[in-house]
């Protein structure tokens, strides 16, 4: 009787194996942390031999840097996407804060806070967040600007406004190990309030941008009278503009 038929093995690529190994340690430092970043902990996740990871990361400090790039990168293109698809500014900045306050990125909050943490002692590691850093303000001042290029912002210093909203984010992240269900909303909504002070737009804009948003993608319910009946118009004329 035959034996049955050995699957073959296919050779990757050395780009694909690369890319292999950088999601891999992206991975666990999302769910594990950087430090638990090693050769050994690569390769078994990958179920190959560490000297194969070292053959692409002849240094440690390397893959880890690489991974929290990977990682921070990624959660930047899903918050503030390079290629805006075609929403205004203030829809755009509402589904910004819809993600990156809520409970869903306390996973890479937490990463921000080691990554932070270690680059006291990594240089690798400190460039590529300040790196990732540079990234964040740039893609969000574009945000601003955009919205006062077109009327829906308005401040004098878009560069200032920018560090302020990320300070105040940045300030929220940090408690993503502590409990949060007792926090007042006045704190959990610290950012997004800062966002409409320092934008000119009224208050609660973007909370009912965001809804508004949900509502149209079938997410939540739209919004309502007080009668029950359904709001004939989703988008409040706040939204769109700013304060007189």
């Amino acid at each position: 009787m035959s034996s049955s038929p050995q699957r073959k093995r296919i050779r990757k690529s050395p780009a694909d194996r690369r890319a292999e190994i950088v999601d891999a340690a992206a991975a666990i430092a999302l769910t594990e942390g950087l430090e638990c970043i090693t050769l050994r902990r690569i390769g078994e996740q990958l179920g190959v031999r560490p000297g194969l990871i070292s053959h692409y990361f002849p240094a440690v400090e390397d893959l880890v840097a690489e991974a929290f790039g990977t990682a921070a990168g990624a959660e930047l293109n899903t918050l503030l996407p390079a290629d805006p698809a075609t929403q205004s500014p203030t829809d755009r900045l509402a589904r910004f804060f819809a993600l990156a306050t809520g409970p869903t990125y306390d996973d890479i909050s937490r990463l921000w806070i080691n990554a932070r943490h270690l680059s006291r002692y990594r240089p690798a590691l400190r460039d590529r967040v300040g790196h990732q850093e540079a990234l964040w303000r740039g893609r969000l001042e574009a945000l601003v600007l955009d919205g006062v290029d077109c009327g829906e912002f308005r401040t004098a210093e878009p560069y200032v406004t920018t560090i302020q909203i990320l300070v105040v984010i940045d300030g929220l992240g940090a408690h993503a190990n502590t409990e949060a269900a007792d926090r007042p909303e006045v704190v959990t909504r610290m950012a997004v309030s800062t966002a409409e002070r320092e934008l000119g737009l009224e208050d609660g804009t973007l909370t009912r941008r965001s809804a508004a948003l949900d509502a149209a993608r079938g997410d939540a319910p739209a919004p309502s009278d007080p009668d029950g009946t359904a709001d004939p118009a989703p988008v409040p004329e706040a939204a769109h503009g700013v304060r007189p």
